[in-house]
This record gives structure tokens, sequence and C-alpha cells, in this order.
């Protein structure tokens, strides 16, 4: 089989309210992850340094905040937010439910020696 399929309701989710659907899909480069904020839900503040590791997050359903290095970034649904792997960032939910699409992949880097590939590297992939 050349695909693999999963329904992210039929994975637990992590702080109440994230499906992380990278290992379901055995995903190897690309994490893809559904986030249903209930009213007042706070993501964990945190950036992705160490693992070189760039996020766009994509607003479905609802309204929140998502604050990227202290900047507060009203959303509304279809808005789509790119956030480099040095910028520390959070989801902020607001007073009703919302839902959010989260794909992440690392950052590729030029190494000095190149692999069999070309010479790109992929570096520090977690989501």
């Amino acid at each position: 089989m050349s695909y693999r399929k999963v329904n992210y309701e039929n994975v637990d989710p992590v702080a109440d309210a994230m499906h992380f659907l990278r290992e379901p899909l055995d995903s190897e480069q690309l994490g893809v992850t559904i986030v249903r904020c209930k009213p007042g839900w706070r993501g964990l503040e945190h950036d992705h340094t160490d693992n070189r590791h760039e996020e766009v997050y994509v607003l479905i359903e609802g309204g929140a905040t998502v604050v990227v290095d202290d900047d507060p970034v009203e959303m509304a649904p279809g808005d789509a937010i790119w956030i480099p792997p040095e910028s520390n960032r959070q989801i902020r939910n607001g007073d009703e439910e919302s839902a959010f699409v989260l794909v992440s992949a690392p950052a590729t880097i030029q190494t000095d020696e190149p692999d069999e590939e070309g010479g790109w590297v992929l570096q520090g992939f977690i989501g």
C-alpha cells in the first residue's frame, strides 16, 4: 500500500487538545497535529531552536490568538501563520471552541560534507 490513513479522533489527545498524527501515520519528515481547543485553553509556550523545526498553524474553526515572540496575532478561520524554529510560540484560545491544523517539518541546512542526495541534511525532526 502506498499510503497510510488515520482519523485524528482515534488518536489520544495530549494536553487535552492536541492530536499528534506523525507517529500514527508513520511519517518520517512531516508532522501534522490537530488541535481542538476548549474555551480558555492555552498551549505550552515553547520554541524549536534545539530541533530546527518550523511550523505553520492554520485556524479552521473559531477564533484564537497565537503569541509569537510576545506579539499576539489574532487568528480568524482560514488564517495561516508561519513560525520559524527560534521563535517562541503559544496558542491562547478565546471564549469559544477553536480548531487548528499544525504542520511542521525540520529545517534544512547545507553541510560541508555532501550526503548521497546532494548535500542537504534534515535536522532534528520531532513533530
